[in-house]
């Protein structure tokens, strides 16, 4: 993996200069003075009258929502995410299982004896690994469709886990501004 690559948006990440959606901001539709329920004439002048004042628009402060299909993870992204979990945070979720497992065989047996914390400790050394996996598996993982990445996985990783600091760096300074 050569580190020349650019840093592009991944696919599911949604672009910020995509066209706002002006649906919000439209007016909405003016009952038509010929309508056959509105018979009394102070209701047709009333609805003409309201069709004239200008209709306060919304300014640019309103969020645009995104579909699914524009933030969804592709496929083939979310099977390698999936795959780099299981080998990194399983594994070591296994292990933490098999220890105590280990230390009850270890004890029944009376081969040697050790402090029950000693288990503990080893056991939640492996289950706090096996969360680290988690994130990792996540980072390191190609977020582009195209390019599977490296088995470690040590580029995608520094490259990930920058846009998440960028986005990070945006949203609190969105936060800042209002």
């Amino acid at each position: 993996m050569s580190s020349e690559r650019p840093p592009a948006r991944p696919a599911f990440e949604p672009r910020k200069n995509r066209k706002k959606n002006n649906k919000a901001t439209s007016k909405p539709p003016v009952k038509a003075a010929s309508d056959p329920k509105s018979t009394k004439p102070d209701q047709k002048v009333k609805a003409t009258a309201s069709s004239s004042q200008p209709q306060p628009q919304k300014t640019k402060d309103t969020k645009r929502r995104y579909t699914r299909e524009e933030t969804a993870i592709p496929e083939q992204v979310s099977q390698r995410m999936l795959s780099r979990m299981v080998v990194l945070a399983g594994l070591p979720l296994l292990m933490g299982l098999g220890t105590f497992i280990g230390s009850y065989f270890v004890i029944t047996q009376d081969l040697f004896l050790f402090p029950h914390s000693i288990v503990v400790m080893i056991s939640m050394g492996f289950f706090g690994l096996s969360v680290v996996g988690l994130s990792y598996g996540v980072l390191s993982a190609s977020w582009d469709e195209d390019i599977s990445g490296s088995v470690l996985g040590w580029q995608e990783f520094k490259l990930n886990l920058g846009r998440m600091q960028d986005g990070w760096k945006a949203a609190r300074q969105k936060n800042q501004k209002n």
